[in-house]
């Protein structure tokens, strides 16, 4: 009687095991692809950077240009030309301003692959417990 008490607890320990490392594999797997969709996203925002202080360069020196040529083609009437310009730019900012603030406080969903991953794993889990459950 003691061998097959043995065999069973084995059996028990084993498929433990076996449960801690399949659980510890699939921790590890959707740890790495946690850490790579941060990489990933870390690596848009830094590139989307560059590129908005590139085209706000361009944009200011091309503006400045432009503004230097209206003032010289319109000498006459420079204040009156300088004074709409100026306001229109103030009203660009304002909205350009708006816009920022409107696009910082929207929510984006960080690492929606990683928690899909992550509710897929809890409902089969869920199911192999429910399945164990009704063999008992």
């Amino acid at each position: 009687m003691s061998d097959r008490s043995s065999g069973v607890s084995g059996g028990i320990l084993a498929a433990t095991k076996n449960g801690a490392a399949t659980l510890l594999a699939t921790g590890r797997t959707r740890l790495e692809l946690l850490a790579n969709e941060f990489a990933e996203e870390k690596l848009r925002a830094l590139r989307l950077l560059l590129l908005a202080q590139m085209a706000s360069f361009c944009l200011i020196v091309g503006t400045i240009l432009v503004l230097a040529v209206l003032a010289v083609l319109f000498w006459e009437q420079r204040l009156l030309l300088l004074s709409i310009l100026s306001a229109g730019f103030l009203l660009a900012g304002g909205a350009a301003l708006l816009a920022l603030r409107r696009g910082a406080l929207a929510r984006r969903h960080l690492f929606t692959t990683s928690i899909a991953e992550l509710e897929h794993d809890i409902r089969l889990l869920q199911g192999a417990v429910r399945g164990e459950t009704r063999a008992d």
